[in-house]
């Protein structure tokens, strides 16, 4: 049972962590719009209902107490999680319902959102509201209706609708390929190698599928994200192994070169995960067939 008598008024609580982020009354007055003494009264009535004091005044600062410590660290994503959650009830302002999706990062940045004003425009009043996951969730306990995922196409109390698989190719910048004079894919033995966190033996599947089997080809730099190795890449840190369709417009540009030697394809894929519960949801409907429709227009659909 919500026990009304607990809860403190919320501009007690807003003044109270700004103070305590800022280390200043001063300035958590000025992010708030608000004196200096309203700022102070308001944290003062809290700490009188709370019984316990949240800072010690020292000089023109204020430092938190222990209590003030666990206080903030408490509050802090409390009230993050009601401005996330005042902000999705806000977007059910349109008539077409709203559509929560998780998507990989580079997914999600270099192939997802240039398109997805297409599906917007099918569904002019429809919202979306996009977010990055890098792992499988419980769809139980986040608020998403579908997701995209790279890997096995098993997921708990979800469906996996494949679309496409990855054809990884090796690229450089073009000043980097001459300058290391990089002609065949034994040459790359001894170039810096950008590494995948989440695939550190890449490298050694693209040397074993060249036949060319390399010690530590794990070794170089790492990186979390396809996209930010594309870009340190492009500005010629060394040869990264890239999913071809990713990067296709560096490709194209030319600031980036694919390099000779083998192009890997993996079993796994990239899925459109729809929760059992959300199955039948007629927007989650409309983006699984549009997006599918994407996917089949360009020829890389994978195999069901």
């Amino acid at each position: 049972m919500l026990r009304r008598n607990l809860l403190p008024a919320l501009p007690g609580l807003l003044a109270f962590e700004a103070a305590a982020r800022h280390a200043s009354i001063s300035r958590a007055a000025a992010e708030l719009h608000l004196t200096q003494g309203a700022v102070s009264r308001q944290i003062h009535q809290l700490e009188e209902q709370l019984g316990v004091a949240l800072f010690h005044r020292v000089r023109q600062r204020v430092v938190l107490t222990d209590p003030g410590r666990i206080y903030a660290g408490e509050l802090r994503p409390l009230l993050r999680q009601l401005g996330e959650t005042t902000q999705k009830v806000m977007s059910f302002a349109g008539a077409g319902g709203v559509l929560n999706l998780a998507v990989l990062p580079t997914f999600g940045t270099r192939w997802l959102a240039p398109r997805l004003g297409r599906f917007l425009a099918l569904h002019p009043q429809a919202g979306l509201n996009v977010a990055t996951r890098t792992e499988p969730f419980d769809f139980d306990t986040e608020p998403f209706d579908a997701a995209i995922h790279f890997g096995a196409p098993h997921w708990a109390g979800a469906a996996c609708h494949p679309l496409m698989h990855e054809e990884v190719v090796a690229l450089c910048s073009p000043a980097y390929q001459r300058a290391q004079r990089l002609r065949r894919s034994a040459d790359l033995a001894r170039a810096v190698r950008l590494q995948q966190t989440t695939r550190p033996l890449l490298w050694a599947e693209w040397f074993a599928a060249a036949g060319q089997p390399v010690e530590q080809a794990a070794r170089g730099p790492r990186f979390e994200q396809f996209a930010m190795m594309a870009q340190a890449a492009v500005h010629g840190l060394g040869a990264a192994l890239l999913p071809r369709f990713l990067v296709q417009d560096e490709i194209s540009s030319g600031a980036l070169v694919v390099l000779p030697g083998p192009q890997l394809q993996g079993p796994e894929a990239y899925h459109l995960v729809v929760p059992d519960a959300r199955a039948h949801n007629p927007l989650v409907q409309a983006f699984q067939a549009w997006l599918l429709a994407e996917v089949q227009a360009e020829g890389a659909a994978a195999p069901a």
